[in-house]
């Protein structure tokens, strides 16, 4: 039986890479794509349970659903810290085995509650916060690849092991439309959903148990965070994050709930307005986590933040499409016309793509940014790769944290939007001037003067380097 353990790794030794050590990344990049792809699954699972709790019956409105979206949301961030020192502390293969058993918690849970109608909306905010620890699988997912790859693939891996976990959003979506499209959107139906996560959590579970490897020399602990925060250059890429992946996770949420809230002003019966919602709602989700490892590709190849600048234009006019539909609809006494729900689910769909290509961008400046950093450091060529490599894999959990939060505040002004307005035409409003500002931050701190990056760091950064594995 092969050694779990690995001594030491070095993924820019081209002669050890091309000797096997491809082999070793490939396989620890498959089977850590899975686990984060269920932990997606489970992380989302409340943008699915919605759609078979009708307000009649379970007596929460738009406005407390969008609240159910958020606490995961907010719950997940914040364990995307501990979560990525947990890699390094307890290796990645042991801890992909822990959290992802960790998510059998909140599945079981959710089996059981979301078949009683009676429960009150607090125990169900209870549960929905458990869904949480499927969030901090991504940081951990995502600190542990940093690791297995080198610098010139960081862009393309990375994106291919978030796009992988980041699919889990619409794969549940898909599951829970077969579901409804089966068997109808009745309460009871929602354990089926329920009961195949279980299967699959048990799966990869598994697989990390017998195909991934720890790496020993890794570090990621919260020295190396601070350092992180020291660097200006971190905040921004945070900022940049919030707009793309907290984009991508609350609209994924909530992009369900607002074509189920549309359909039913349109006539629909909730039956059938659950169906048509979740025969549209995975579409966007699937299409993002698509395109996320072509925006780390083209990082790769054109520079992070050129295609973050890009995105964020786009985004800009998607989000202007969806307040401008919103508001026709408002106009008709918020009834949407057949061109209308088009002109909605188009910019949603945009809003998706570009979102997904914008997180593999601004993930693949986060190794780019230190690794430049670490050329000013007074320290040999392999003491830089590894404060390069722990440094750049502390923060990719912090950026990850700061961005799920984006993902709250979606869904918080839905909420606010929806209990004012009845509609989302005022947070679209909001949304497209959120993103031209994150244009311009990315354009002044990253295009404007890009030497900056590779300015010398500060003496409270370099004062006390832990650059030994």
């Amino acid at each position: 039986m092969r050694s779990r353990e690995i001594e030491h790794w070095d993924a820019e030794d081209v002669d050890a890479w091309e000797a096997g050590g491809k082999d070793v990344a490939r396989r620890n990049l498959i089977w850590s794509v899975f686990a984060e792809h269920v932990g997606f699954s489970v992380w989302s699972i409340w943008s699915v349970m919605v759609l078979f709790m009708p307000a009649d019956v379970f007596g929460i409105d738009p406005a407390g659903k969008f609240i159910l979206g958020a606490v995961p949301t907010l719950v997940g961030g914040v364990l995307r810290i501990p979560y990525t020192v947990a890699t390094a502390k307890f290796g990645g293969r042991n801890w992909t085995i822990v959290s992802a058993l960790a998510l059998l918690i909140p599945t079981l849970l959710t089996l059981y509650f979301v078949n009683r109608p009676d429960t009150s909306f607090t125990t169900f905010l209870i549960v929905a916060a458990f869904a949480g620890l499927g969030g901090g699988n991504f940081a951990s997912s995502m600190a542990n690849i940093n690791v297995f790859y080198p610098q010139r693939l960081k862009g393309w891996a990375l994106g291919l092991n978030a796009g992988g976990g980041n699919l889990g959003v619409p794969v549940i979506q898909l599951i829970g439309l077969g579901v409804i499209a089966a068997v109808g959107s009745a309460y009871g139906h929602a354990s089926v959903v329920c009961l195949v996560y279980l299967a699959l959590i048990v799966v990869a579970a598994a697989g990390a148990a017998l195909f991934m490897d720890n790496v020993r020399n890794q570090r990621a602990d919260y020295s190396y965070m601070r350092i992180a925060l020291r660097v200006p250059q971190s905040w921004a890429v945070a900022f940049l994050y919030i707009g793309t992946f907290g984009s991508f996770i609350g609209y994924g949420f909530a992009f369900g709930q607002i074509l189920q809230v549309s359909f039913l002003a349109g006539g629909d019966r909730p039956t059938q307005a659950a169906l048509h919602a979740a025969q549209i709602a995975f579409i966007g989700p699937l299409l993002g986590s698509l395109a996320r490892p072509y925006g780390g590709k083209w990082a790769d190849r054109f520079g992070g933040a050129r295609v973050t600048l890009a995105g964020f234009a786009a985004m800009t006019v998607a989000a202007l499409v969806v307040a401008a539909a919103s508001a026709i609809a408002d106009g008709n006494d918020h009834v949407p016309s057949g061109a209308v729900m088009v002109a909605l689910v188009a910019g949603f769909i945009a809003l998706f793509v570009v979102s997904g290509i914008g997180n593999g961008a601004v993930t693949k400046m986060i190794p780019s940014v230190f690794a430049a950093k670490a050329q000013g450091l007074p320290l040999d060529p392999a003491e830089r790769a590894v404060w390069s490599q722990n440094t750049s894999g502390a923060m990719i959990g912090v950026v990850g944290a700061i961005g799920a939060l984006g993902g709250v505040a979606i869904n918080l002004v839905l909420r606010s939007s929806y209990a004012s307005t009845k509609s989302a035409t005022t947070a679209f409003w909001v949304f497209t001037v959120f993103y031209l500002v994150c244009a311009a931050v990315c354009w002044a701190v990253f295009l404007r003067r890009p030497a900056e990056r590779a300015k010398t760091l500060p003496h409270n950064v370099t004062a006390d380097l832990p650059v030994r594995a």
